[in-house]
């Protein structure tokens, strides 16, 4: 979720928005609304979990080939079933809401079918996702991989996946029984059969085609404009 810089023209976000604590979360001091994910910057894409709103700048073009990619590679033999077996919706950015409104946006998600027939015509989706793939940037990869992730095992995600583009690794787990299970981890130019998808070779080396390499002295989002901060606000 890296930060897009506002164009010349385009407005400074509002000075009286609140500032970002740990993993991103937005100090309100009382439960977040879908009215304050409207309120955020249109250079940040936020997220409600657990009454707590969680903001961020929007991802930059690693972050963005890489869920194109993983969609596209998806979608084809598991929703439109071309070369593989279908009975999947794959959506890239879907709004879900669950757990009394509870609103997210996994970077790519899948349901089947037989649990949700019908994508719906107005409105967030309000089945849980069945597989998430959720890719990593220096800036939201503390907030994926504690705060979503223990949402997921608790709404009931089967299947997490995670993908790090400057890295090129991916990694995925299994929810069993009321804990995550690792699946495996795998790199670069592997290719690879991982569940729920295991029907179709994926390879990985095309997620990242084009990307820089990271050296390791570089953070992707480092240099992204904060929202500004509020006197006085809760912590």
């Amino acid at each position: 979720m890296a930060g897009l810089r506002p164009k010349e023209n385009e407005s400074a976000p509002d000075p009286t928005f609140p500032a970002t604590g740990v993993f991103g979360k937005v100090n309100l001091g009382r439960p977040a609304t879908a009215a304050d994910l409207d309120a955020l910057p249109a250079t940040f894409r936020g997220e409600i979990i657990r009454g707590s709103l969680y903001a961020f700048p929007r991802p930059r073009a690693p972050h963005q080939r890489a869920g194109t990619r993983i969609a596209g590679d998806i979608d084809g033999p598991f929703d439109r079933g071309r070369g593989g077996p279908g009975g999947w919706w794959i959506l890239e950015e879907p709004g879900v809401q669950v757990l009394d409104a509870q609103e997210f946006s996994p970077d790519v998600a899948g349901w089947r079918r037989e649990r949700l027939p019908r994508l719906p015509r107005r409105g967030a989706i309000t089945v849980v996702p069945d597989w998430v793939c959720e890719i990593l940037s220096p800036r939201t990869r503390g907030y994926d991989l504690v705060v979503k992730r223990r949402f997921y095992a608790e709404i009931g995600v089967s299947y997490l996946w995670y993908v790090e583009p400057l890295a090129r690794a991916v990694s995925a787990a299994k929810f069993v029984s009321g804990h995550w299970v690792e699946l495996g981890a795998w790199g670069k130019d592997d290719c690879v059969r991982i569940e729920p998808f295991e029907a179709v070779e994926i390879q990985l080396a095309a997620w990242w085609d084009g990307v820089e390499e990271d050296e390791g002295d570089d953070d992707d989002d480092s240099d992204s404009p904060s929202p500004p901060s509020t006197a006085g606000q809760v912590k």
